[in-house]
């Protein structure tokens, strides 16, 4: 049996207060440089499968009982959106670009928890479970993602994977949906190796400008 938390829907209006919290005046982009970075808040489409990564107060009634993670094909969703950030000890000052190969944690932005994975059976394809984890951005070691992408930084129009950092899944959709009370809504696990399953691109979000030029690298997905 599933679980919901006891938290309201948040809808647009408060999405939008977040956002602005977020992200100070003067320090956006929607629309120019091209990149990802430190402190932005956007949503990740799977490339393959069309979907949105999404979570929301609803725990998984098997595995580890944590909040779940999901895909939907809703573009306007508000649980859609995550925020980029460092992890704990730092590493990705706001606006600095993403590089390839760089650690990041995925902060869920309406409930505050992590993007996470650890060695429990995912309920529909008994892949690696996904969940969201940790209070207010804080979780633990298992909240680490690598960005594998090609070049040097994370470009917002190229399709990048997620490799994570303590057990090596790549962040991944097969296309299995739900029941209720999330029907519809596709299972995202992890799988160990890297396919047309795992690639994902930025989408809809507030961009923090790049705040250092980059320059060239090299290939790496």
């Amino acid at each position: 049996m599933w679980s919901a938390g006891c938290g309201k829907a948040a809808g647009p209006a408060l999405l939008g207060l977040l956002l602005v919290l977020l992200v100070p005046d003067g320090d956006t982009s929607k629309t120019s440089e091209g990149l990802v970075t430190c402190g932005s808040v956007l949503k990740l489409l799977n490339t393959h499968h069309r979907v949105r990564l999404h979570s929301h107060d609803i725990k998984y009634g098997s595995g580890s009982g944590q909040q779940s993670v999901t895909g939907v094909e809703a573009s306007d969703d508000a649980n859609s959106y995550w925020r980029i950030r460092g992890g704990s000890e730092g590493g990705c000052p706001r606006g600095i670009p993403v590089r390839c190969g760089q650690a990041v944690r995925l902060t869920h932005v309406l409930t505050g928890k992590n993007l996470h994975t650890h060695h429990f059976l995912s309920p529909l394809s008994n892949n690696q479970e996904v969940s969201a984890f940790g209070e207010d951005g804080e979780g633990d070691d298992l909240d680490l993602w690598t960005v594998r992408c090609s070049g040097q930084h994370w470009e917002r129009e190229a399709a990048v994977r997620f490799q994570h950092v303590g057990t090596s899944v790549f962040l991944s959709v097969t296309g299995e949906q739900y029941g209720s009370p999330i029907r519809g809504q596709h299972e995202v696990h992890g799988m160990p190796s890297a396919n047309t399953h795992n690639t994902w691109k930025a989408m809809e979000g507030i961009f923090i400008k790049p705040s250092v030029e980059p320059s060239a690298g090299h290939d790496e997905l």
